[in-house]
């Protein structure tokens, strides 16, 4: 498995919504709920309309059991992931146990390759020029929420990560970065 980056550029992100949302809502909900919930993207992947959908509403939390560490998560959606949601399933009919984001083809879960594909292109569209792939989007969350303050191992703990020190490498948090720190504040 290759080493993939975080999307860093709020501008890069939001192009990316703008050219996903263009092309296909359910892109465009893949993309915006995995950024902003920081799943991995087996996690992502495997959503049902049950898990987001109740009494005919977007649910305000998602719980699940993950499935490379077996243990619960439980975490509220975001408004842009509920609008996204939202306005995807405005396209489709669906039953309660259906896959959220479901294959053209085989009315299925969206693969994982295919989700690769997606996101890839899309940025390689948009002149990124770092690795991307399918973890982007759960290490753009991390990246996001370091860089708005969010303490490391706050983040840790929603990663599941074992130290602060895996997950700055996880989030992409470069050297020049942290010689920021010094010499930004020169006291």
């Amino acid at each position: 498995m290759e080493f993939v980056q975080p999307i860093r550029s709020l501008k890069h992100i939001e192009t990316i919504k703008r050219l996903l949302k263009q092309q296909n809502l359910r892109d465009y909900c893949l993309f915006t709920v995995g950024i902003n919930s920081g799943l991995r993207i087996s996690d992502l992947l495997t959503l049902t309309i049950n898990d987001v959908i109740e009494k005919g509403k977007i649910k305000d939390r998602i719980r699940l059991r993950e499935m490379k560490t077996n243990k619960f998560k439980d975490f509220p959606l975001s408004d842009n992931a509920k609008s996204a949601i939202k306005e995807y399933l405005k396209t489709r009919e669906y039953k309660p146990n259906e896959p959220l984001f479901i294959s053209r083809k085989n009315k299925g879960f969206l693969l994982r390759q295919q989700a690769y594909k997606i996101i890839n292109d899309t940025a390689k569209s948009i002149g990124i020029k770092e690795k991307i792939g399918t973890h982007t989007l759960r290490k753009t969350f991390g990246y996001h929420a370091y860089n708005n303050g969010y303490d490391i191992t706050l983040i840790q703990k929603l990663f599941n990560h074992s130290t602060p020190a895996i997950t700055l490498r996880y989030i992409g948090i470069t050297q020049d970065e942290l010689d920021n720190v010094y010499l930004s504040l020169d006291l």
